[in-house]
C-alpha cells in the first residue's frame, strides 16, 4: 500500500470552467496519458483555493500549514489494466512560498511558482464571499459570491466531472510521467450568484492561453472541500515485457 506523503484540507475552491481546442493542449500532455472529455469538451480550469492544517508526512512545517494556491489545469486519464484513472495535468501552480515551489519543481518537476497572495473570506448566514488575489506585475483576483447553504454534487454532472478526477500526472520528460493518488471525500458545492475575474491569462500562462482573455466562461463553481490525503505516487515509462514488445506501467517508484 502506497504511504501518506502530505495531509491537508483544501477548502473554498472557486473553479472557472472554460472550453478549449483540444490542440491547444496537446503540448503539455504527460507522456502515456490522453485528454479526458465530458460530452465530447475538453476543459480547462482557473482554480483558487486555501490549503490549511498542512502536513509532510505527519509533520507541520512552521509557516507553511496555510497558505493560498491558483492554478490552470486541464483533464487527463491514463488506461491502466482496462480501467481509467482520471486525472489532471497542471500548466501553473502559484503559491506564496518560495520553498513549497522550491521543493515541488525541484523534486517532482512540477510547475509552481512563487507569487505573493491574499485571499478574503466574509462568512455570512445568507452568504459566502470569497476572493482569491495573486501579484505579477499587477494585482489578480478571482472572487464569487455564493449562497451559504451547500447542495450535494449531482451524478454525471459537470460539476462531478470537474471534481472528480482523483489523480495527478506530471511530465517528466519527453517519455516519462510522474503520478500521484489524491484521496478526498465527495464534494458539495455552493450556488453561485456573482463572479469576477481579473487576469491576464497571456502574461500569466503564455500566448497559447491569450484566447482565454476574450473567451465566455462555461461555468463557475464554488466547492467547500475537505480534507485530502496525497499519496507517493510512481511514474508511467515504457518497459520492455518478455516478449520485447513495448508497453505502458505505472511503476511503483516512490519519492523519498
Amino acid at each position: 500500500m502506497k504511504k501518506t506523503f502530505l495531509t491537508a484540507e483544501w477548502r473554498k475552491l472557486i473553479m472557472v470552467n472554460y472550453a478549449v481546442d483540444a490542440q491547444v493542449l496537446q503540448k503539455y500532455l504527460p507522456p502515456h496519458t490522453q485528454l479526458d472529455l465530458w460530452n465530447s469538451t475538453c476543459y480547462v480550469s482557473l482554480i483558487g483555493f486555501m490549503f490549511l492544517n498542512t502536513r509532510i508526512k505527519g509533520i507541520k512545517i512552521p509557516f507553511h500549514t496555510e497558505f493560498e494556491e491558483v492554478n490552470l489545469r486541464f483533464y487527463v486519464k491514463y488506461l491502466e489494466e482496462g480501467v481509467y484513472k482520471r486525472g489532471v495535468g497542471f500548466i501553473k501552480e502559484i503559491v506564496p512560498k518560495q520553498a513549497i515551489t522550491w521543493v515541488a519543481n525541484t523534486l517532482y518537476k512540477e510547475h509552481y511558482v512563487t507569487m505573493p497572495m491574499q485571499h478574503s473570506w466574509v462568512l455570512r448566514e445568507d452568504t459566502l464571499a470569497i476572493e482569491y488575489r495573486w501579484k505579477q506585475r499587477d494585482w489578480y483576483s478571482l472572487a464569487v459570491s455564493a449562497q451559504s447553504t451547500p447542495l450535494p454534487i449531482a451524478p454525471g454532472s459537470e460539476e462531478e466531472f470537474i471534481t472528480e478526477h482523483y489523480w495527478g500526472f506530471t511530465r517528466r520528460d519527453n517519455h516519462t510521467t510522474s503520478a500521484y493518488e489524491v484521496a478526498h471525500p465527495r464534494w458539495e458545492i455552493y450556488p453561485v450568484q456573482e463572479y469576477h475575474l481579473s487576469v491576464d491569462f497571456k502574461a500569466l500562462y503564455g500566448p497559447d492561453f491569450d484566447f482565454l482573455n476574450t473567451a465566455t466562461h462555461r461555468s463557475v463553481f464554488l466547492a467547500e472541500g475537505s480534507e485530502i490525503l496525497i499519496k507517493e505516487g510512481g511514474v508511467l515509462r515504457h518497459q520492455k515485457s518478455r516478449r520485447k514488445s513495448t508497453c505502458i506501467r505505472l511503476q511503483a517508484v516512490f519519492h523519498k
